[in-house]
C-alpha cells in the first residue's frame, strides 16, 4: 500500500513537473514571437533642452530599429514641461525622415483636438511621404488640462462627444470610397492609414470593439482597467474589413538594466516623474536618486500607477514578462522607458529585446 501511495505521488508530480515545464515553454515560445515597440513621450530631462530631447528620440528610434522593434509612437500632450511631442504628426515625420523601415505613428491623436479632415490630411501626407509605415492611434481624452483643453477646442470643447462619429468620417476620408464626396482629404484619400483605438479605461473597449479595429491600452499609467477593458474588446469584438480578429497591444514601462539592482536605481527618475504627477507637481525629468524621498500615501499612489511596470535585470524580467504575456494573452507589446541618462535608455531597450528574442 506503501509502494502504491509513494508511487502514485511519483506519477502525480512527474506530471505537474511536466505540465509546468510545458508551460513554461509555451510562455517562451509566446514570448519570443511576441511583436515589440516603442511608446516616446520626448520627454525633456533636467539640464537639458528640447533640442536635445528630439536628437534623443531619433537616436532611439533609429537603435529601436536596428533591435527588431515594430512601431515607433509618439503621444500628442500639451502644456506640460516634460513631454515636448505636442506637435506629434511634425514630430512623427521627422523621426520618419531618419529611420528606414520601422513604423512610425501616434499613440496617440487626441482627436476631439482636431477636425478629421486636418487628420487625415496631415497622416495622408505622412503616409505619401512613407508609405506602408505610418500608423494612426487615436483618442478621446484631451492629453492635457482642462484649462488647456479649451484653448485648443475652443467652440469644439464638446467635441469628445463626437468621437464615435469622427473615427468614421476620418475612416471615410482616408479610404477608397470617397473620391466623389464634396469634401476630400488631399493627401489622404486612398492611403488607408490603419487605425487604432487607445484606451485608458473601458470606455474605448466597447468602441474599438464595435468597429473592429485594434485596441492599444495604456496600461504605462493607468493599469486599474486595463484587465476588464481588454476583455469587454475581446468580447465583443466584431469582425470588420480592416480586422478579423482582436488585437491588443499593451504600453508599459520597463527600465531594464545589468542588474536588479541597477534598474531599481535607474527607475527612481519614473518614481519621482510619477510623484509630480500625484502631487501635482510636475518637474522636468529627474536623474536617478539613491532613495525616494516620499510619504506612505504617495509611494503607495505611485506604485498603484506602476503596476505593469517591470523594472529588472534580464532573467528577472524574462520572468515577469512570461507571466505578464501568459495572463494577458496580448498580441503586442509597447514599452515606454523615462530613464535620464541616454546611453542607459538605449541599453535598457537593447536588453529588453535580446530577452523577448532569445
Amino acid at each position: 500500500m506503501s509502494f502504491k501511495i509513494v508511487s502514485s505521488l511519483s506519477i502525480y508530480m512527474a506530471s505537474y513537473i511536466h505540465t509546468v515545464y510545458l508551460c513554461s515553454i509555451m510562455s517562451e515560445n509566446r514570448l519570443s514571437k511576441l511583436p515589440y515597440s516603442v511608446l516616446d513621450l520626448a520627454g525633456v530631462r533636467a539640464g537639458f533642452d528640447i533640442a536635445d530631447t528630439f536628437k534623443n528620440s531619433v537616436a532611439l528610434a533609429q537603435h529601436a530599429e536596428r533591435l527588431g522593434y515594430n512601431r515607433y509612437w509618439l503621444a500628442e500632450h500639451h502644456n506640460m514641461i516634460s513631454v515636448a511631442s505636442s506637435a506629434t504628426s511634425v514630430l512623427i515625420g521627422h523621426v520618419a525622415g531618419h529611420t528606414n523601415s520601422i513604423r512610425v505613428g501616434s499613440g496617440g491623436i487626441m482627436l476631439p483636438n482636431h477636425t478629421p479632415l486636418i487628420v487625415a490630411e496631415q497622416f495622408g501626407t505622412l503616409a505619401t511621404l512613407y508609405p506602408n509605415r505610418i500608423d494612426l492611434g487615436l483618442g478621446r481624452a484631451p492629453g492635457t488640462d482642462q484649462l488647456t483643453a479649451f484653448e485648443i477646442r475652443g467652440e469644439r470643447f464638446h467635441s469628445p462627444q463626437h468621437f464615435p462619429q469622427d473615427v468614421l468620417k476620418l475612416q471615410q476620408y482616408l479610404g477608397d470610397d470617397n473620391y466623389d464626396s464634396k469634401v476630400r482629404a488631399i493627401p489622404g484619400e486612398g492611403t488607408n492609414v490603419p487605425i487604432w483605438i487607445l484606451g485608458s479605461s473601458t470606455e474605448s473597449a466597447h468602441l474599438a470593439a464595435s468597429y473592429g479595429l485594434p485596441y492599444a491600452f495604456a496600461s504605462h499609467f493607468a493599469p486599474t482597467h486595463f484587465l476588464e477593458a481588454i476583455s469587454i474588446y475581446r468580447n465583443n469584438f466584431r469582425p470588420s474589413a480592416v480586422l478579423k480578429e482582436p488585437y491588443v497591444l499593451s504600453c508599459v514601462n520597463v527600465v531594464a538594466a545589468d542588474t536588479d539592482e541597477e534598474a531599481e536605481r535607474l527607475s527612481t527618475s519614473l518614481k519621482t516623474l510619477f510623484l509630480g504627477i500625484v502631487t501635482n507637481q510636475r518637474r522636468l525629468l529627474q536623474p536617478p536618486v539613491e532613495r525616494m524621498n516620499w510619504s506612505d500615501i504617495e509611494e503607495a499612489a505611485v506604485e498603484q500607477m506602476l503596476d505593469f511596470a517591470f523594472i529588472a535585470g534580464p532573467e528577472k524580467l524574462k520572468s515577469q514578462l512570461n507571466s505578464f504575456v501568459s495572463h494577458t494573452k496580448i498580441d503586442e507589446l509597447m514599452v515606454t522607458s523615462h530613464i535620464y541618462d541616454q546611453q542607459a535608455r538605449l541599453k535598457s531597450y537593447e536588453i529588453l529585446a535580446d530577452v523577448l528574442q532569445r
